[in-house]
């Protein structure tokens, strides 16, 4: 099934990469932004403030593709993120691992709102484990890679006033959760049901809101939000919520600091939020631009 997906995905590239090198009369807009963020702390056997040498590094990569011709508009977006951290006396272990690959169609039916249909993937890279679980210090496998996987198609409505807020509302949403690794299902379920190995949820609503604009000079803040109804399970505390911010500062051109985080609350992974939060100093790469196809 892994390859199953791999492959659907590189089918899905390969004819948009076709797409854009042979439509007539198309403007395009290119964005790339990649950063590493490095942090590292030492401190001698006889420091007697107390502390913990470490090092450790977050990268991150964030890119988009968006077409528009009159009423016509294809909105692409790809966001990875991935961090090691090394803390003295133990094994090197994950900081951050997360990707997120958005396509969207849409068709306008006024100034500010459009007709849309969507897909979104949802997972992460490696091997992600619950440390120290056991009184011997047994580590527990709970995540790999489609492990959980999810993948969400979307129809409905876009608000969109201006270039820099959305907010996408989609009555038809229905999802399917992999769950393609056999160890991590011995420990986590993900909502998928035992003995499967992916849970479609049919009937099913979906609300995104995006959010991306300098704030101020060399300030870039971008927010996404992302809240997914099953109707079967209409209760408050069964809503699932995705949270992203990403708050970039930039010292000059390659130079940034950067502040990351994500909160999750998925009733069927943990009743309680998870989140996580990076900050780092580090390297950024950015380009951007148009191509116009006469």
């Amino acid at each position: 099934m892994q390859k199953t997906l791999l492959s659907f995905l590189i089918f899905l590239l390969t004819v948009t990469t076709a797409t854009a090198q042979t439509e007539a009369d198309t403007t395009w807009r290119r964005t790339f932004t990649a950063g590493i963020n490095l942090n590292q702390a030492a401190f001698s056997d006889n420091w007697k403030a107390g502390g913990i040498s470490s090092i450790a590094f977050n990268s991150n990569l964030d890119a988009r593709a968006d077409y528009k011709l009159g009423k016509t508009s294809w909105d692409n977006a790809v966001q990875m993120q991935y961090g090691l951290i090394k803390n003295k006396g133990e094994e090197q272990r994950k900081s951050i691992d997360r990707i997120f690959l958005d396509s969207k169609y849409g068709y306008a039916i006024s100034s500010d709102w459009n007709t849309f249909v969507s897909a979104n993937f949802l997972s992460q890279f490696t091997k992600g484990y619950e440390y120290d679980v056991d009184a011997d210090g047994t580590d527990r496998l709970i995540s790999n890679f489609l492990s959980p996987g999810f993948l969400t198609f979307a129809l409905g409505a876009e608000y969109k006033p201006n270039p820099y807020f959305s907010l996408r509302l989609s009555p038809f949403a229905p999802r399917f959760t992999f769950l393609a690794d056999d160890a991590v299902a011995l420990n986590e379920r993900y909502g998928v049901p035992e003995g499967k190995s992916i849970r479609t949820e049919w009937l099913a609503a979906m609300v995104q809101a995006s959010y991306n604009r300098d704030i101020l000079t060399n300030v870039n803040l971008r927010l996404g939000h992302m809240a997914y109804i099953n109707y079967r399970e209409l209760s408050g505390k069964k809503i699932d919520h995705m949270f992203n911010a990403v708050l970039t500062a930039k010292v000059n051109r390659y130079i940034n600091v950067n502040l990351m985080g994500n909160l999750i609350y998925d009733y069927d992974q943990d009743s309680e939020v998870q989140y996580n939060q990076s900050l780092g100093l580090g390297i950024l790469y950015t380009m951007e631009g148009f191509t116009v196809r006469p």
